[in-house]
């Protein structure tokens, strides 16, 4: 099975269309609210990732390494041979490993919380997030995600639980969170695992890092990873679902990102 994106415009054009990556346990539709602060001339194709959504039974499951190849190759099978990326979370240690295996593919690369940029990770609250059965477990697990001034809505923990009580998704996302924790610490603590970052400082491409200065899933020191080699901004009172939390902030970003290099 293929993976699913949501198309928007004509990305087959002379244009480099924007790629969107969603993070751990969501779906394409965490991009609306950016889409429309983004001006609707940008192509955009936004996935679903292997194992979420409508790519439930797409190949390619597994870790941040195997959903990249499945992006790669997708886009090759759609002819596009240049693009803008960007990542949350999940999607962003993706969206790097994209920009470093093809890096003559990626235009630009914008990371927004991304993973993979330092061990710690809050893999209780990602788990939880996975298999809540409630939707007061759901909505705990969805209250750490964001500032504490950032309300959940009952409707949104509502939808969440539906999604992960459909066949086969509580096994897919623990296939997932299994490749993401795969190291932990001499306390048995989870971690992540981590890119190379100085293979990343030195990639060709304009880079950009949004973090939530109040994300308690990916601390936000993680940025100081790319500092003088990305255009970093620092969200005050905004915590790990940027894309939800402030879309206008991300989307003036993926503007300069996709008007920073011709397609």
């Amino acid at each position: 099975m293929g993976l699913h994106a949501a198309v928007r415009g004509e990305v087959g054009t002379a244009a480099a269309p924007l790629v969107l990556l969603h993070g751990f346990g969501g779906s394409s539709g965490i991009w609306t609210a950016v889409l429309r602060h983004l001006s609707p001339t940008v192509p955009v194709l936004a996935y679903d990732l292997p194992g979420h959504g409508h790519s439930l039974g797409a190949d390619g499951l597994g870790g941040a390494g195997r959903m990249a190849k499945a992006v790669a190759a997708d886009l090759a099978a759609r002819g596009i041979e240049r693009f803008h990326v960007a990542g949350h979370s999940l999607g962003g240690a993706i969206a790097a490993i994209l920009a470093l295996k093809a890096p003559d593919k990626v235009a630009s690369l914008t990371l927004v919380a991304p993973g993979g940029f330092g061990p710690e990770i809050n893999g209780a609250v990602l788990s939880a997030f996975a298999f809540a059965d409630t939707a007061a477990e759901m909505q705990a697990a969805m209250e750490v995600m964001v500032a504490p001034d950032h309300a959940i809505s009952g409707e949104a923990v509502r939808a969440m639980l539906a999604a992960r009580r459909a066949p086969g998704v509580r096994e897919a996302l623990g296939t997932v969170l299994k490749a993401i924790l795969s190291e932990t610490t001499e306390a048995g603590e989870p971690r992540q695992g981590t890119l190379p970052v100085e293979d990343l400082r030195s990639l060709p491409m304009p880079k950009y890092l949004l973090w939530g200065l109040e994300d308690r899933i990916l601390p936000p020191g993680q940025a100081r990873s790319l500092e003088g080699a990305a255009t970093i901004r620092l969200l005050p009172s905004a915590g790990h679902m940027l894309p939800e939390e402030c879309p206008q902030e991300v989307a003036r970003v993926l503007a300069a990102a996709v008007g920073a290099v011709a397609g």
